[in-house]
Order: structure tokens, then sequence, then C-alpha cells
């Protein structure tokens, strides 16, 4: 009978043992988030299934063109995936030909080639806080993104992580780059 206990007890807290690294896991290093929509093809597509990476962000700050994800403030459990355009302390706008323009310079890069139709409320200066970002979709037509008041600009704070892996379909499985 002691024999058995102490199995039952060895198991349980194996399996305790095993949860708990599993909550760690994806509470503070990774979690899987999957794609819904077009805003960010041809990068990501939809039903992509991602990696998310939780940690780089604790050793240091989002940078220029980062994938990043975040919860959309407005309905509970959904999460939207954008591009890093503009950094804190800086000042965004989109000018009349569709340019991005950060500090009044035009931003060099080499996502979102279409020329934007509407810049939302980025047609006037939007000046950044010291824990604001400024992220768009690469798809820029087809993208509900800090453009827009809904999304507006997104705090440090609400940064869940950063696109790190995409793991399905396996036929483009791999290591996501972000320049």
């Amino acid at each position: 009978m002691k024999k058995v206990l102490r199995e039952i007890l060895s198991t349980s807290l194996y399996l305790l043992g095993v949860l708990c690294a599993v909550y760690l896991v994806i509470h503070f290093v990774g979690q899987r988030t999957q794609v819904q929509g077009h805003s960010m093809e041809p990068k990501l597509s939809t039903e992509d299934n991602l990696i998310v990476d939780k940690i780089t962000y604790r050793f240091r700050d989002p940078e220029r063109f980062d994938i990043i994800v975040f919860p959309f403030q407005d309905e509970k459990d959904t999460f939207y995936i954008k591009r890093i355009i503009g950094l804190p302390g800086e000042t965004v706008q989109i000018d009349e030909e569709g340019n991005i323009m950060i500090d009044g310079e035009i931003l060099e890069e080499s996502y979102g080639k279409e020329v934007i139709i509407n810049p939302g409320r980025a047609y006037e200066p939007v000046e950044l806080g010291e824990d604001e970002y400024f992220v768009m979709g690469d798809n820029r037509n087809n993208s509900m993104d800090s453009r827009e008041a809904s999304v507006g600009n997104i705090k440090r704070k609400n940064i869940i992580g950063r696109a790190w892996l995409r793991i399905w379909p396996l036929d483009k499985f791999g290591l996501i780059k972000h320049r």
C-alpha cells in the first residue's frame, strides 16, 4: 500500500512540475498565436501559426521594423500583429503622396511598397510619448493599425512580444526576419 501511495505522490508531483513549467513558458518565454487577416502580407499570411518571443523585450527595447503582438483594446482575447514604424519621442506623419515621415524625414523602408491611400489620423503629425510606438501592417491599404483611433499608439507595457518563429504552414517554417 505504501508503495502505491508513494507512486501516486511521485506521479502527481511530476505532473505538477510539468504543469508549472508549461505555465512559466507560456507566460514568460513564448506563446503560440495565429495570424488572422491580410494586414501583414506578404510577410505573414492569414492562418500562419507563430511563436511569439516574450523574453527579448525584457532585456532591450523594441526597435523600428520589429513585428510585434499586442492586445486590441476594444475586443477581449483579440491580438494584433503589426510592424513598428515610429519609436518613442518621434513624430509620425503621412503626407499627401503617401510617404511616411518620421520627424519630418521620409522613412526609408522595404515594407509596404504600395502607396498609402488613407493616412488616417497620421494626416496630422502624431507625437509619440516616451513609452509609445506607432505600428502599421505591411499591407498598408488593408490594415487596421495606429492610423486608426481605435488602435492608436501602442504603449510599451502592452507589447506582448515579437514574432519569432513561423511553425505553420510547414513549407514556410522558420525564423521570422524583421529587417
